[in-house]
């Protein structure tokens, strides 16, 4: 079979070359090596016309590097022997590497491009070196997935979890007894600010109820802006002074509070959970009532249920429960008894956002839109 290739070079065949490989690949994977395994085993199948190597550019994303070589983006670290600290922070792939694909072993290997090789090389042909990248560690490094469509998403509350309303603190009254308040006004808050200083605003909207439970596990959440402390209230007192930052919608009295979130990691590797995971979505946002690729959902479980940054889930359309209207044909009459059909693959879901029993998620690619009630699960 011809071997298909993304980039006009392939690996210099003598013994310096490869040597370069398998010390790249000792540096790289030797923390992970107890974990490696044939992307075969776990179902993660190359697909038959992928590249012998690939360099990365600027705008790659490892979720689309990972497609060029596998049927499902997902596998990335089961064909890198990744372990979960590699997982959890894998800055270490930057544009102008190699990526190799090793076909005997079912893997891929990094290696860096530094020089073409003399007139008495085969043309087209790159020297490998084992360098490792240490220098401004991250910051050059391909992202998993696209930032730009998940940044509004990551430190803006969409979704506020049941028990984090019952001491949120709120604005009790604004200065010079104003409706609405804006950026540089003042407001005075009541309520446990828990050591912080720097707060988002927002406003409640309807309950989301689990589609399999039917019980509250949150509310939607307007977010309006951010607020910084002023002043913390005195001997007495328990209203603090503060004044709005930024507002994207205007604010007013009985708005709440929360702090504002740590910086999130921005750079994950896809990879399925660790466990089963059968979630429902929860909740589709931009105000439609149907979601497609790049759009943002929400499903009900969490790092209780063993969901964390990174993981992909499969979209299923639940199968409907319909009549054998055929039973009642021949001499197994029994009426029309109800049958559930299969579950539908539709697509997969890259969670970027958790929280205890909620969590958010990017849609990756899908055949069907994707409505409340659809079935995200760990991938089979």
């Amino acid at each position: 079979m011809k071997n298909f290739s993304t980039v006009g070079v392939r690996a210099a065949g003598h013994p310096a070359a490869h040597l370069a490989v398998q010390l790249i690949a000792a540096a790289l994977f030797s923390a992970g090596a107890a974990v490696s395994v044939h992307a075969q085993d776990l179902h993660c199948a190359f697909k038959a016309n992928a590249p012998d190597q690939h360099t990365v550019v600027r705008g790659d994303t490892l979720w689309d590097i990972s497609g060029k070589f596998l049927e499902q983006p997902w596998c990335w670290p089961q064909v890198w022997g990744m372990n979960r600290a590699e997982i959890a922070n894998p800055h270490w792939i930057y544009p102008g590497q190699v990526i190799l694909f090793d076909r005997a072993a079912g893997r891929l290997r990094l290696a860096n491009k530094i020089a073409v090789a003399g007139a008495d090389s085969e043309p087209g042909t790159v020297k490998l070196s084992p360098q490792l990248r240490t220098e401004a560690l991250g910051k050059d490094a391909i992202p998993a997935i696209p930032p730009g469509a998940i940044e509004p998403f990551l430190t803006q509350p969409l979704i506020v979890e049941a028990d984090e309303l019952k001491d949120a603190p709120r604005i009790v009254a604004t200065a010079g007894n104003r409706v609405i308040i804006g950026k540089d006004d003042k407001a005075y808050v009541r309520g446990n600010l828990k050591g912080g200083t720097s707060f988002q605003a927002f406003r409640p909207g309807k309950p989301l109820r689990d589609p399999v439970t039917q019980k509250v596990v949150g509310q939607e959440a307007y977010y309006l802006g951010t607020l910084k402390l002023q002043k913390e209230a005195g001997a007495g007192s328990d209203v603090h002074t503060f004044v709005v930052a930024s507002a994207k919608e205007e604010m007013g009295i009985g708005d709440q509070l929360m702090q504002m979130p740590p910086t999130p990691m921005q750079n994950y590797v896809p990879h399925p959970p660790a466990g089963k995971v059968d979630a429902r979505i929860l909740a589709i946002y931009n105000g439609v009532t149907h979601a497609g690729q790049n759009q943002v959902v929400s499903v009900n479980r969490g790092k209780l249920d063993g969901l964390d940054v990174g993981a992909v889930l499969q979209l299923y359309h639940v199968g409907q429960t319909v009549a054998d209207k055929s039973a009642s044909k021949g001499w197994h009459n029994l009426g029309n008894p109800q049958v559930k059909l299969p579950d539908e693959q539709i697509g997969s879901l890259f969670i970027f956002r958790v929280f205890k029993h909620i969590s958010y998620g990017l849609i990756m690619q899908v055949t069907e839109p994707v409505v409340v009630g659809d079935v995200a699960k760990t991938p089979e």
